[in-house]
């Protein structure tokens, strides 16, 4: 008979070997990817046994690392790089530290839920499914599985912002097509920025490929440490065109309709009304910004003109009476 020891060790050795359909099941995966593994080098050998392959524990843990790396984004070429950086006793700590830090949040904003009967009082109506969809396919709103009534909100800001224009009298299909195209200009300007911090900061530490533990966990802090920048950047920058460019329209239209009235510098303060298009001429040439000082010089210019002339006229006239005389 058995002791406790040896009948302990077969269950544990029974329970650590798989057959290729086993691991299949366990893994969560299928056959023919675990063969299309083993063909890219992914997987360790698997043992042979009579006919059959034998494939243990290790394998397991191999199969997760893949599938935990393919969320994370890596291409299967990449991960072979890295597991047989692994094998040649090179840690991946680092890399799944940096890729955390990549793939973690880069907002404090935390995701929302809300239903149906939420979206159609805060839009004052019911929107149609066409408007559903289309926020579903814009990511948002992100329908909650099992739950048909039910969205999650990864972006409530963004919400928000909506409810806000369209109760402004924005229609949902222009509030749409508006986030399509800030869309893309701002993913350009986050293209541009991590471009920039690569070429000027993370190319040290990513210059080779797998990264060194000790890289990697430096790009890592440096990804903490100017991951807040780009979007002060976007904020201050994005006032400062706000600010400029809210001024020349508010201008432009009023400007469309009204005289600009200019402000004498006299006590008086008295208020003369200038033809629009004569502002309109100013503002090609001089810009928006400095229609104010360049009436007020070409004023200036004006009346030191005609008091030249006045003094010039009123020599000459002088001059007459003193040759007649």
């Amino acid at each position: 008979m058995s002791g406790p020891g040896q009948s302990s060790a077969k269950e544990h050795r029974a329970a650590a070997e798989y057959r290729i359909e086993d691991l299949a099941h366990v893994s969560g995966t299928t056959v023919r990817t675990i063969r299309a593994y083993q063909d890219r080098g992914l997987l360790p050998t698997p043992e042979r046994r009579g006919r059959a392959n034998v494939y243990r524990d290790t394998h397991l843990a191999r199969l997760r690392q893949i599938a935990d790396l393919l969320d994370r984004g890596y291409t299967l070429a990449s991960i072979k790089e890295l597991l047989d950086a692994w094998d040649a006793g090179r840690g991946l700590g680092g890399v799944l530290g940096l890729v955390a830090e990549v793939h973690g949040p880069w907002t404090d904003e935390q995701a929302d839920r809300i239903t149906r009967a939420e979206l159609n009082t805060r839009f004052g109506a019911s929107p149609d499914d066409d408007a559903i969809a289309e926020a579903v396919d814009l990511g948002v709103l992100e329908p909650v599985p099992g739950r048909d009534d039910e969205f999650l909100v990864p972006s409530p800001q963004e919400l928000a912002v909506a409810v806000e224009l369209y109760a402004a009298g924005v229609p949902l299909s222009a509030i749409s097509g508006h986030l399509r195209e800030l869309r893309g200009r701002v993913e350009q300007i986050a293209s541009r920025f991590l471009e920039f911090t690569t070429e000027h900061v993370f190319a040290r530490y990513l210059g080779h490929r797998p990264p060194s533990d000790t890289d990697a966990a430096e790009a890592a802090t440096m990804v903490r440490r100017l991951r807040p920048l780009a979007q002060q950047t976007v904020d201050a920058e994005l006032a400062r065109a706000m600010r400029m460019f809210a001024t020349r329209h508010l201008r432009h239209h009023l400007d469309a309709d009204t005289p600009y009235i200019f402000r004498s510098t006299e006590s008086t303060n008295r208020q003369i009304a200038l033809p629009a298009g004569t502002i309109h001429a100013v503002q090609e040439l001089v810009g928006p910004d400095n229609v104010p000082a360049f009436v007020t010089a070409a004023t200036e210019r004006e009346v030191q003109a005609r008091t030249l002339d006045a003094l010039t006229s009123s020599t000459l006239e002088n001059r007459h009476i003193d040759q007649t005389s």
